[in-house]
């Protein structure tokens, strides 16, 4: 791999007190790369990047961001390092305006230059968020909390963007411009690690992949060569 490991993650066991999901799992990541991760329900997806952000803690193994061992901080700490986690459950604060919700993104940032533009290119990215900038989130459709969450994610200023099931409940319209925003993102050199249960979609725009099952990775390799995978295309595209 020519660019740079921003994530590594070596034989990494973890889960939920006594019920462990994930089983020796090693991922990287490198500077700039699009990549996701693909699996049934349950095969622990969501835990995995809830490991890397710090909101489940490891078993066992190692987890590296930026060359520095992150498998016991804090959440907060890691986002601090610039690690963001957009979650399928969106985490939103329902009682807060859009802007108020994009501003608690940036609580990691003290120049407020850089947070206005940070909320300028979120509101490039997602116009209708701009529209509804005073609208209380709990109020707004499914599609625009889950722009508001990608969008507060970017607030601050992320070096690698772990993003949860983006598409889960949306209508094809609204899909389309989550991806759209991802791929933009993308050319703007965000690193991307996806979680996305659309597999045909995922593999179309991603540069590599791991399939996880039960707990365990059991296919690596560019997007490309995962989707004409006779495994893949038999349990995930229907092929």
């Amino acid at each position: 791999m020519e660019n740079q490991l921003l994530l590594q993650v070596e034989n990494l066991d973890s889960g939920y007190g006594f019920l462990q999901v994930l089983w020796n799992v090693s991922l990287s990541v490198a500077k700039g790369e699009y990549v996701c991760l693909v699996g049934p329900n349950g095969a622990g997806k969501s835990t995995f990047l809830k490991s890397v952000a710090g909101l489940v803690s490891p078993m066992a193994g190692r987890i590296d961001f930026s060359g520095n061992s992150i498998s016991r901080l804090p959440g907060d700490k890691i986002c601090r390092m610039g690690i963001s986690y957009i979650s399928e459950e969106l985490n939103l604060f329902a009682g807060m305006t859009v802007q108020e919700n994009l501003a608690m993104g940036a609580f990691t940032i003290n120049d407020k230059r850089k947070i206005v533009e940070n909320q300028d290119f979120v509101f490039e990215l997602f116009p209708a968020l701009k529209e509804r900038r005073r609208q209380l989130a709990g109020t707004m459709s499914g599609g625009e909390r889950k722009m508001l969450a990608i969008g507060r994610g970017l607030m601050s200023t992320p070096s690698l963007l772990l993003v949860d099931e983006p598409s889960l409940g949306l209508a094809p319209q609204t899909t389309a411009a989550v991806f759209r925003a991802l791929d933009t993102l993308k050319q703007k050199e965000v690193t991307i690690l996806l979680v996305e249960q659309n597999v045909t979609k995922t593999l179309q725009v991603t540069e590599r992949g791991y399939v996880l099952e039960k707990g365990k990775i059991v296919l690596a390799g560019a997007s490309t060569d995962l989707i004409q995978n006779e495994h893949v295309r038999k349990a995930y595209l229907g092929i």
